[in-house]
């Protein structure tokens, strides 16, 4: 088990830990998902959480962001205490973009309305302005040229691109992956995973749930390795790919990098059934 902050921590104070997580658990009902989950990202820092499905990985990141409430524990963001009942969690939540599963595009908007409402809504930026910061990161991402088009006209890397473009056009201080790549064809996994190690290569933090093992050993600074609702193994990609010293991780890099390997049974999902899961904290994301 990794060596990480316990809950009676103190915050540094330093810009450079933009994220920590101090003892956090959530549950669902009477099913714990994280038993007492710590840690911290750095300034620039790449952190890959990899795990086998319903190891607790994305709602550890939906907490993060407070898209899912917490049962115990505290949040940092850039110093700033998101789990805090008196926080400002929007204010907070504008130093961080989300990227989803499922893009999350408004249909009914262009390309380039989807990068500019958060600009003009939230932040309140001149929508001439916000065009253009948005043009700016959609041609960072390779679709300067579809600004006009619906969603529906792009395939699905390029609306994840979208995506990442509208997360950029925010002025984040980091962006929070969650499992990007799990709902494109494999041929358009590349183009998602060439524009991430781009943003990470300028320094942008990002924490990053994925299955991609290839992306995490070459892109991670750090990789964590979740099961069970706790970290079980954290360090260096060569050594928690490359070097696993934990049976659970060796077992769990057994099957993912064998293309052999045929699952006993299907894995659990994250989360409960819909109808088991609280209510979340509602409030405005772009």
């Amino acid at each position: 088990m990794s060596q990480t902050p316990t809950t009676d921590a103190i915050p540094t104070g330093r810009r450079e830990d933009e994220i920590q997580v101090y003892d956090l658990h959530k549950s669902f009902g009477e099913r714990e998902v994280l038993k007492g989950i710590s840690l911290t990202v750095h300034q620039g820092e790449v952190v890959c959480v990899i795990g086998p499905s319903g190891s607790g990985k994305s709602t550890l990141l939906r907490c993060v962001n407070l898209l899912e409430v917490p049962t115990s524990g505290r949040v940092f963001i850039m110093n700033e205490e998101i789990t805090d009942l008196d926080a400002d969690v929007d204010a907070i939540r504008s130093q961080m973009g989300m990227v989803f599963q499922q893009f999350n595009l408004f249909p009914h908007l262009t390309v380039l309305e989807n990068c500019t409402i958060g600009q003009t809504v939230v932040k309140k930026i001149d929508k001439a302005q916000a065009e253009n910061i948005a043009q700016g990161y959609l041609e960072q991402v390779g679709l300067g040229d579809r600004g006009s088009a619906y969603p529906a006209q792009l395939s699905g890397g390029q609306q994840q691109r979208v995506a990442i473009a509208r997360a950029l056009s925010m002025d984040v201080e980091m962006v929070l992956f969650d499992e990007p790549t799990s709902a494109l064809d494999p041929e358009l996994v590349g183009d998602v995973l060439g524009v991430m190690r781009a943003l990470a290569q300028e320094g942008m933090t990002m924490m990053v749930v994925t299955h991609e093992m290839a992306f995490a050993r070459e892109v991670a600074d750090r990789v964590i390795f979740m099961d069970d609702g706790v970290i079980v193994e954290e360090g260096h990609p060569d050594l928690v790919i490359g070097n696993p010293q934990h049976e659970r991780t060796r077992a769990f890099l057994q099957r993912v990098l064998d293309p052999t390997h045929v699952p006993a049974e299907p894995e659990a999902d994250d989360e409960p059934a819909e109808h088991e899961a609280e209510p979340r904290r509602r409030s405005r994301l772009f």
